[in-house]
This record gives C-alpha cells, structure tokens and sequence, in this order.
C-alpha cells in the first residue's frame, strides 16, 4: 500500500508516466476537456475540493518547470493567482499567460486533466514537467 504522496491511483499512473516536457492540467469544474484527453474526475460538489488544494498536492508530487495560465486569471480571479503563485514561490518555474481560448485548445496536448469541484472563474492550470536529474 502507498505510503504517501498521492493516493489517487489515476493521478499517481499519470505522474509517473510523464517525462520532461510532459504536461497535466488542472480545472475548474466547468473546464471543458476533450474527448481525446484522459479525464480525472475528482469533483464531489461545488467547490469541493478545492483547485488550490489539488494543486498544491500534485506540486508535492512533481517537478514542474513552466506554468500556463489564463490571461484571464490576473483581473477575474486574483485571489487565486495569488494562491497560484505562494505555492510556486521559491521555485524557479516559468510563467505564461495566453487567452482562455488558447488555454482550452493547449489542454489537447495534456496527458490528462484533472477537474475539480472549483467554482471561481479561470481557476485552471497547465503543468509542464521538468527534469528531476541533470
């Protein structure tokens, strides 16, 4: 039985599966995912859990070596940017930010995406991994 990290078998395959450059994201529960894409449902209700908290789990679990987020983000949802950026402060992670239309057609390339039961608008995020060694 696993120890720690985490215990949701399809999000721990996903992570250990990825290699450099690999990319998961993580939405709000109203983000579309297409039908191309590995779904990993974890929504139980509005608001639960919380995208904050996914996000902080799989960061436990990751390297991560670029961001991408919803231009969006910056004036209808700052609260959670900020959330986004404590948790990535001290890393040296790079930032994008593109159109919400951009950000849905990059979720194609995702290995998976992850919905949670977040109800703030653009509270949704595309991982790319870094390399653990070298």
């Amino acid at each position: 039985m696993k120890q720690n990290g985490i215990l949701n078998s399809e999000i721990s395959r996903v992570l250990s599966y990825m290699g450099h450059t690999d990319c998961i994201a993580i939405g709000d529960c109203g983000l579309p995912i297409p039908q191309e894409v590995e779904r990993i449902d974890l929504a139980l209700t509005f608001g639960e859990p919380r995208f904050l908290r996914v996000l902080e789990l799989v960061l436990a679990d990751m390297k991560v070596e670029k961001i991408v987020l919803a231009e969006e983000i910056r004036e209808q949802n700052p609260q959670v940017l900020q959330g986004v950026k404590a948790l990535l402060d001290g890393q040296n992670v790079e930032v994008e930010f593109v159109p919400h239309t951009q950000f849905k057609a990059r979720t194609q390339n995702c290995r998976a995406v992850i919905r949670t039961g977040e109800t703030t608008p653009y509270a949704n995020i595309i991982l790319q991994s870094g390399c653990i060694f070298g």
